[in-house]
């Protein structure tokens, strides 16, 4: 198959406020070696850490010049040597850390999965790193069990929807918490959690009084305020987890706190898990792609962006506007 010589890219030139030291630039289509792949991208989640990486802020630190997007779905045009599980022509989902925005994408081929048969794929690229993170953090983590109340914060983003919609397929009770009535509807409509909570005025009050007690599991992307009212209202033996800081601030707690109440506060780095653990890691890869499969769990796309209109995704993304992924489809 003959590709052509150039492609366009998303490229982060500078890191600047604003995405000031972002364009998008023609450059040339990488050509696959051994054991990589060249995917034709048909769709590229993005994600908050994509915006803190513009900007140098995100604890990755790529070299310039680089393409951010780090979910991807497309179908492979190329292979280089040394490949056996896969063919040009196939429809398969890849999370690269960098080099989603762009119409080709080359990547290793043991970081591909095949997208499932019933998943678009804006879908299949919202999928992957909001359901390991949330999937790392309710089962690896915090072990949580059915029948479990599980408060998620930060419940509109990415990773938030995902917790709710992979907590209800485990059997928890799911109280989705947010800023916004206009995202909790959105999310009650579509993933019918036990509950949702506007948490502008507090919400320690509404959670005992919905649990009956205490939330047994919290998920906490959110940090700073949002961090520290949960540690009023979890429960003794409850886990307390650390997934994000979006709201600007890192919390502190005294120690006293967890202590007396009997609860863990628990840090959850889902790429670094899987590091870690190789085997657990790719457990945790077949885990949440089984359930997608099956449909028990399903990503909701806010919206899809041409690669053109970038800037419209980025700044959508970092006003919160959004209720789950956006992708951008070049």
């Amino acid at each position: 198959m003959s590709l052509q010589k150039t492609m366009r890219a998303l490229q982060v030139a500078d890191l600047a406020p604003d995405f000031a030291g972002c364009t998008v630039a023609d450059v040339p289509v990488p050509e696959p070696g051994p054991g990589q792949a060249l995917l034709r991208v048909r769709a590229a989640a993005l994600g908050f850490p994509d915006l803190l990486m513009t900007e140098g802020k995100y604890q990755h630190r790529p070299e310039l010049p680089f393409t951010p997007g780090n979910d991807i779905a497309g179908e492979i045009v190329a292979l280089g040597e040394e490949h056996t599980d896969f063919a040009i022509g196939d429809a398969v989902v890849a999370t690269l850390g960098t080099g989603g925005f762009a119409d080709y994408a080359l990547c290793p081929v043991a970081a591909l999965r095949r997208k499932p048969d019933g998943m678009d794929f804006d879908a299949a690229a919202a999928f992957g790193v909001a359901y390991l993170t949330a999937y790392v953090s309710l089962v690896r983590r915090a072990d949580i069990q059915p029948g479990e109340w599980l408060l998620v914060h930060g419940a509109a983003g990415g990773v938030g929807l995902a917790a709710v919609d992979l907590g209800k397929a485990l059997g928890a009770k799911v109280i989705a918490a947010s800023a916004s009535d206009e995202k909790l509807a959105v999310i009650a409509e579509k993933y019918a959690p036990e509950a949702t909570i506007n948490v502008t005025d507090g919400f320690r009050e509404k959670v005992k009084e919905l649990t009956g007690g205490r939330a047994d599991v919290i998920y906490d992307p959110v940090g700073g305020d949002i961090f520290d009212e949960s540690t009023r209202c979890i429960a003794f033996g409850g886990r307390l987890l650390v997934v994000g800081f979006t709201s600007g601030r890192i919390a502190t707690v005294p120690t006293n706190i967890p202590l007396i109440k009997g609860f863990s506060v628990v840090g959850v780095r889902a790429g670094e898990y899987g590091r870690r653990y190789p085997e657990r890691g790719e457990e945790n890869f077949n885990a949440i792609w089984a359930l997608a499969e099956a449909g028990k769990v399903t990503p909701h796309v806010h919206a899809a962006l041409s690669l053109d209109h970038w800037r419209d995704a980025f700044e959508m993304m970092r006003n919160r506007e959004v209720v789950g992924r956006v992708v951008i489809a070049p």
